[in-house]
């Protein structure tokens, strides 16, 4: 059962790091390709949070948020993989503050191809943000070892 467990945990982190890895790649001095995808994103949401809530969000550096999505994911998968809750915690952490922000269906209306495609991605980021869940939920619910007592010898006379 140690087995496939690990074998679960390392294709599960796989997508995180491959996709860490990629985006490190691809970073440069600019930020690379993400930057150029996070920027509308990220002003649109900006714009969404500010005239829902009445909420100004401070202003970030889209590069800053490219460079720490790229640390939650590399470093969480690499600490999931060994069972760390830890890793599953900054794991949850990305995908609550990249998942509404990178699939913003709720921009679009509901007939147009995009639509579609960014509901289906939010979907499956759901559902790995609910296997995070369930792993911390089991991590969480295994007891700790209790040291065994020595029981007390009687003596007899």
């Amino acid at each position: 059962m140690g087995f496939f467990s690990f074998a679960g945990r390392v294709l599960f982190a796989s997508v995180f790091i491959l996709s860490a890895w990629q985006e490190f790649n691809e970073f440069g001095s600019d930020g690379g390709p993400a930057v150029k995808i996070w920027s509308p994103k990220f002003e649109s949401f900006t714009n969404h949070v500010t005239r829902s809530v009445g909420f100004q969000l401070p202003e970030v550096e889209i590069k800053h948020i490219v460079a720490t999505a790229i640390a939650l994911k590399g470093l969480g998968g690499v600490l999931f993989i060994f069972g760390s809750t830890f890793g599953a915690y900054l794991l949850v952490l990305h995908l609550l503050l990249s998942t509404p922000i990178l699939y913003d269906f709720y921009n679009y209306d509901i007939e147009k191809q995009e639509f579609s495609l960014l509901f289906l991605k939010f979907t499956q980021n759901l559902a790995l943000f609910g296997a995070l869940l369930f792993f911390l939920g089991m991590k969480n619910s295994i007891p700790k070892r209790q040291p065994k007592k020595k029981s007390a010898k009687t003596k007899m006379n």
